[in-house]
């Protein structure tokens, strides 16, 4: 999968891209992160990218130009057709269910923005999705996006040492992941439940499922409907 990232930041994202599973997806040419300022493509001798607000407000607005001419470089980087994404915090929620047919795309742009958000005009003219990551505003859309390609890597086969480890985590199946336990068996008098050490494969296999539900309806009973 190729992931383009248009940001005024790009450097924010040496550390997450340079470690842990993200950096073996790229080694393994499982991911390819392509990085791109959008402030190279600003308008004047300031390089600007931003301006007020028509009919006045606090804060600046990211100007329509230099976010145009930003995607429209970047899709000719690659002849596959790219599933564009905006991070806002207006928009859908950024969930498992997503996260997964993100994960069968090709191709993604994600696009973050700053300051007080995007021209109405970029959203309406380039019909990218708007992607929110919590109901809450971060200072822009770079972690939001960090966070999208996190998620989505975990998804794409041979990112992980065990293919199978993506299917038995929290929402994988609408619940929370059962309790995990792991040497020794006692510690400072708190035991690792007996089924666990019983060999009963399909016996631990209810119990886990008995676990994630029990989890769920006291940790996050909303994704029950409760």
């Amino acid at each position: 999968m190729r992931i383009d990232v248009l940001t005024l930041f790009p450097e924010m994202f040496s550390g997450p891209l340079d470690h842990s599973i993200i950096a073996r997806a790229r080694e393994r040419g499982v991911l390819e992160v392509v990085l791109t300022n959008i402030r190279d493509f600003s308008v004047g001798n300031y390089s600007r990218v931003d301006d007020k607000p028509y009919g006045g407000g606090p804060g600046m607005v990211m100007m329509p130009g230099p976010v145009f001419d930003c995607i429209e470089h970047v899709e000719k980087l690659s002849e596959v057709k790219a599933r564009r994404i905006i991070l806002s915090p207006q928009g859908k929620p950024l969930k498992q269910e997503l996260v997964r047919e993100l994960s069968c795309e090709d191709r993604l742009i994600l696009i973050a923005g700053r300051y007080e958000g995007f021209d109405e005009r970029i959203v309406e003219a380039l019909r990218a999705e708007q992607v929110s990551v919590g109901d809450y505003v971060l200072s822009g859309g770079e972690i939001g996006a960090m966070v999208v390609i996190d998620a989505v890597t975990r998804l794409l086969k041979g990112a992980l040492g065990d293919d199978e480890s993506s299917m038995d985590e929290s929402f994988s199946e609408g619940l929370l992941e059962y309790p995990q336990y792991t040497r020794p068996e006692e510690f400072r008098g708190m035991k690792v439940p007996e089924i666990l050490l019983s060999g009963d494969h399909a016996k631990i296999a209810a119990w886990r499922k008995q676990q994630s539900i029990e989890k769920t309806k006291k940790q996050r009973p909303d994704l029950l409907g409760g």
